[in-house]
């Protein structure tokens, strides 16, 4: 309660008070009854109170971020005893997933999140507090339960409205801005939260971030997230997918070409990605693919953050963050001589894995009701929703394509489903590509979901080889992956 509506009040109840009686003001003053301080002050205070009992945890924090109360409550659900004094202690220094900083930096509530405290996921509330001047002199927090599973479907469908907005909002003013935030990244599974929790925790930093996962799990997305979350936001965020970059372009691509470099090259010269990147955030999608020698070249940039222009001898310095990502193992690469290992230490900083949305089958209702509301508003027709014939089939899918794969499939059910509003099983038409039929004389596909999808590889690259007389390369161009994607497939399930 600021003080000038204080004294609203007790001006407020002057005027009324001296409309009264004498006889009526002895026994309103032996009651102490209309005293408007006081009556504020005790409910303020007994709804503290009250407020306290009902928190899992709770604690003040001044200007500085130090702790300056905390309740019982607060001090067991972070492990502490209550002999243990925290008042004092900054409260990163107690909670390291604490977002107490950006409160009191920012003056903006955050009235909704999910943290880890010691291994268990948490909802808490943030609020500044501030003066009468609106000057951010400490915050509030407290834990509202501790207990996700009553409120995933609360979550899922904050995070479909926070899709359907997003669907609403003009495009965004500079091409190379990133388009993705971490709440983007749908799932309130444990192993989705996980990545969330790492991505947020790093995006504080400007650790170099290596993102592994298959493909279509949503690493750009999650790159994405992590530089919209930085103190680079407003910079460009520049993505390079390493495997669509032919070898002899790719120092040029990188590092830029002078004017007249060269013959043919332009008399303007050409800006490289990683100039692009300055300031920025760059994005090494797929580094798996990055032939050798370009590895060197590349490891020299990272380690000195600095570049030479094709065809000059000018060094340009640079401040950039650097986010790769490889659907390969880049450490059995590393074994195999086929990826530096130098080049992966410095990659791999801080490792995030991204997990298959066959991991996190628990978020399939959520995204699937996130993208067949994009995909209904991209398409230009009425929403649909999804009976739960159509949704038990889609979780009896093994989605080898992931997210990606999940969301191909829903663009085709709502088409298939015509002005229907609801999305049958008889529309789930589910790709072939990536679960080939059984071949006369191959027997059933193993129970096992993880041996499944190797049994479905192993069909899929037997398939291409024999139709290809068994020449990779066009075998790869056949499944739609790189030759090195090729070779490290058959070389994991020991087809070579």
């Amino acid at each position: 309660m600021t003080g000038h509506h204080l004294a609203a009040d007790a001006d407020a109840g002057r005027r009324y008070l001296s409309m009264t009686t004498e006889k009526d003001m002895t026994s309103m003053d032996r009651k102490n009854a209309f005293d408007i301080e006081t009556i504020r002050g005790q409910a303020l205070q007994s709804f503290f109170a009250v407020f306290e009992q009902l928190a899992e945890g709770a604690f003040i924090v001044d200007a500085d971020c130090n702790i300056v109360w905390s309740n019982a409550h607060y001090l067991a659900f972070v492990g502490l005893g209550s002999e243990q004094a925290v008042v004092g202690k900054k409260i990163e220094d107690v909670v390291s997933t604490t977002r107490m900083p950006e409160v009191v930096r920012t003056g903006r509530s955050i009235p909704f999140d999910i943290i880890e405290i010691n291994q268990r996921w948490s909802v808490v509330s943030r609020f500044p507090i501030k003066n009468d001047a609106q000057e951010v002199i400490g915050g509030f927090c407290f834990v509202l339960s501790d207990e996700l599973d009553p409120l995933r479907p609360m979550l899922n469908r904050i995070q479909q409205l926070q899709a359907e907005l997003e669907l609403t909002r003009s495009k965004l003013s500079q091409m190379r801005r990133s388009k993705y935030e971490f709440n983007h990244f749908v799932g309130t599974s444990a192993a989705a939260l996980e990545v969330k929790l790492q991505a947020r925790q790093v995006a504080a930093t400007d650790s170099t971030v290596l993102l592994q996962g298959e493909t279509g799990t949503g690493k750009e997305m999650v790159a994405q997230g992590i530089h919209a979350a930085s103190w680079r936001a407003d910079q460009n965020f520049v993505a390079v997918n390493v495997a669509a970059i032919p070898e002899d372009l790719m120092e040029a691509e990188f590092f830029g070409v002078a004017p007249g470099a060269y013959t043919g090259a332009s008399p303007k010269g050409r800006v490289g990605k990683m100039m692009l990147a300055n300031n920025g955030t760059l994005f090494l999608d797929e580094i798996g693919d990055m032939p050798i020698r370009m590895q060197v070249k590349l490891l020299r940039a990272l380690q000195e953050r600095e570049i030479e222009p094709v065809g000059t001898n000018t060094v340009i310095r640079l401040n950039l963050r650097v986010i790769a990502a490889s659907s390969l193992d880049l450490g059995e690469l590393v074994k195999r001589g086929q990826f530096r290992a130098d080049l992966f230490y410095r990659l791999s900083v801080v490792p995030i894995s991204i997990p298959p949305l066959r991991e996190r089958l628990d978020d399939l209702p959520g995204l699937t009701r996130i993208l067949v509301a994009d995909v209904c508003a991209s398409l230009g027709i009425s929403g649909k929703s999804l009976d739960l014939p159509a949704l038990e089939r889609l979780q009896g899918h093994a989605w080898p394509g992931n997210v990606r794969e999940l969301r191909n499939v829903l663009e085709r059910a709502s088409i298939v489903a015509g002005p229907s509003p609801v999305i049958r099983a008889e529309h789930i038409l589910l790709n072939t590509a990536t679960t080939p039929p059984l071949a006369p004389g191959r027997g059933p596909l193993a129970a096992d979901l993880y041996a499944a999808v190797s049994d479905v590889e192993r069909i899929a690259l037997s398939d291409a080889l024999h139709k290809t007389g068994g020449n990779k390369a066009a075998a790869a161009r056949e499944l739609g992956i790189s030759r090195s994607t090729l070779y490290a497939k058959l070389k994991q399930l020991n087809m070579v």
